[in-house]
């Protein structure tokens, strides 16, 4: 089975339906999304709506946990924090989003745990220890071992960083999707990850990346970053 795992969409819909036309030539067998749905992007309730649409395997990232505590907030804090420039962007997206869209992102697990080929995949945002945790192209077999503990997955995949990699660590098949609508490793295209599994087989993992248009400045002043 092929998987493509996306992350770090940042509700950019031209990013996040270039990666869906390009994951569809490469005949991917499955979709799964590795958390920051919303968050910097103008069009978040249209990203959240195609997500629904689709059913897309999700997992809530970082961006998307504050999304959530922030529409928790009653009307009188939220307001108070709107008007403060790094919670503006949070302010806003939970207005684009409305009842439903915060519903939708509220309930997305923290993490993924999938058998396929005989394999078994680990999705998570940031690393297996937080949401806010990096997983980086340099992570050396011991940091891998502290991130996962007895935890020994087939393969590891993961977003959060926007740096992009797949490498066999000790053994396990490491991932990072990079990002869809946020790049920022110096290479202006979005990507994603394919990874391929079979029964006997060595889970496979590399890195694709794909144009996409340039979309509009965010409308919402202050975004978040991470």
């Amino acid at each position: 089975m092929r998987i493509a795992v996306v992350s770090d969409i940042h509700a950019n819909l031209p990013a996040f339906e270039a990666a869906l036309e390009d994951i569809r030539h490469r005949h991917a067998d499955k979709v799964i999304v590795a958390g920051d749905v919303v968050g910097d992007g103008r069009q978040p309730a249209e990203v959240v709506a195609l997500l629904r649409r689709h059913a897309f395997p999700a997992i809530r990232g970082n961006v998307d946990r504050k999304v959530v505590e922030a529409a928790a907030l009653s009307g009188n804090a939220l307001a108070e924090r709107a008007g403060k420039k790094r919670h503006a962007e949070l302010a806003w997206t939970t207005h684009q989003l409305g009842r439903a869209g915060l519903d939708w992102l509220a309930g997305l697990p923290e993490s993924l745990t999938l058998r396929v080929g005989g394999s078994r995949l680990l999705v998570v945002h940031g690393s297996p220890l937080s949401d806010t945790d990096y997983v980086y192209p340099s992570l050396t077999p011991r940091a891998l071992a502290a991130k996962l503990g007895a935890d020994r997955p087939d393969v590891l995949a993961c977003g959060h960083s926007h740096v992009p990699f797949a490498r066999r660590i000790s053994g396990v098949t490491v991932v990072n999707a990079g990002s869809v609508g946020r790049p920022v490793d110096g290479d202006p295209r979005g990507s994603y990850a394919l990874v391929d599994l079979a029964v006997g087989r060595t889970p496979r993992a590399r890195i694709v990346r794909f144009a996409f248009a340039a979309a509009e400045a965010a409308a919402a002043p202050g975004p978040p970053r991470g």
